[in-house]
């Protein structure tokens, strides 16, 4: 199975969807390797960061799960590292 690293960016502007965000997360724990939570109180938002090494396509099904949800922006970068 060919993986390829890629970052998640998630910016979260509805605190409700942040349950339904970690389960999808929880879903793809196997493929991931760190993750960095920043709430940042003066625009009441939250900050997510999820750094994976998955096939491109469970990191496209991740990504596009999360960004359907209310008040949810997400962004992913994918890295040239193939393995």
């Amino acid at each position: 199975m060919e993986t390829r690293v890629a970052v998640i960016t998630i910016i979260v502007s509805n605190g409700d969807s942040v349950e339904k965000i970690n389960g999808l997360l929880h879903e793809a724990a196997p493929f991931i390797i760190g993750r960095m939570g920043i709430p940042y109180h003066a625009k009441n938002i939250n900050i997510i960061t999820i750094a994976i090494d998955a096939p491109q396509d469970i990191t496209s099904e991740v990504s596009g799960r999360i960004g359907r949800l209310d008040g949810v922006t997400v962004k992913t970068t994918y890295s040239n590292v193939i393995g």
